[in-house]
């Protein structure tokens, strides 16, 4: 059964260690995520772009595929389903199809607007016993043809949200979506900092995780971060064994050409990423 992110990015939180996000983009890519997360007992959220929910043909099928896999897998680990960087009607439709947890960006309107649209939203999150995710400041690099240049949040403004009543918080402090250019000059701890004395006990949320070293990730959580966001790795990792498996003719051996061993390598990837991640954010055995 599908739960709110609620306790487990409390947990993570107060125990130091942050909760992994991983975006679903297909069923190889749910399987391989919920069999790690099992296999590891770790929590785990499963995030839903709008792009991959219109892939995926809409959000009530994402919703029937995911909850007929925790019963058919026996998946006993808290796993929430999470609408990633919605809309304001995205979050609606996701309230309406069943998913446990909702993102509301609205970090491209001016704050009093972004203020009364997340105001709703809580309230409906709240009848519905779901997590909300409220973002201030935008994170770099492209999402969904959004992008930014990885700015840094104002800490008060990131205060104004918090108090309204939000589940947990992402907040922009250099991160980007994406590869991380050579470039980039890394996250703003001092600008963490000054968030986490603002809201407190709020969990915090680290968007574009893939690409940050690990020593920096480590140090993000020991500044309030409890939920990280990944994506584009596991999409990477997928995309190389399946090159590979090609590039050597497997599928040309037999029945090679097969979908189910086709995909089979990139499956196996996807969670050897997950695990690495689940590894580092020190999630394992905390559900």
């Amino acid at each position: 059964m599908l739960v709110s992110a609620k306790d487990m990015l409390e947990k993570a939180k107060a125990g130091h260690y942050a909760v992994g996000q991983f975006n679903i983009n297909n069923l190889e890519w749910t399987k391989a995520i919920l069999l790690t997360a099992q296999e590891l007992n770790s929590p785990v959220i499963l995030g839903v772009s709008e792009g991959a929910g219109k892939y995926m043909t809409g959000y009530k099928t994402v919703v029937g595929m995911v909850n007929g896999m925790l019963e058919e897998l026996n998946i006993t680990v808290p796993v929430a389903l999470h609408l990633d960087h919605g809309s304001y009607e995205g979050c609606l439709k996701c309230i309406e199809a069943g998913f446990s947890s909702i993102m509301f960006d609205g970090s491209h309107y001016p704050i009093d607007e972004n203020v009364a649209k997340t105001t709703e939203l809580v309230k409906l999150a709240n009848e519905n016993g779901m997590s909300i995710e409220a973002e201030v400041g935008s994170i770099g690099g492209e999402e969904d043809g959004v992008i930014g240049k990885g700015e840094c949040a104002d800490p008060n403004e990131c205060k104004a949200i918090a108090d309204l009543g939000v589940t947990m918080l992402a907040a922009g402090i250099g991160n980007i979506h994406g590869k991380y250019p050579d470039n980039w000059e890394g996250l703003s701890f001092e600008t963490l900092d000054a968030i986490q004395q603002l809201t407190g006990e709020m969990p915090l949320v680290l968007h574009g995780g893939t690409g940050i070293p690990a020593d920096m990730i480590k140090k993000a959580i020991t500044l309030g971060v409890a939920k990280i966001n990944v994506n584009t790795e596991c999409q990477l990792a997928f995309a190389d064994a399946t090159r590979k498996y090609i590039e050597a003719g497997k599928d040309l051996e037999g029945k090679g050409f097969d979908p189910r061993k086709l995909l089979a390598p990139g499956f196996e990837a996807i969670k050897a990423t997950v695990k690495e991640k689940m590894e580092l954010f020190g999630s394992v055995g905390k559900a």
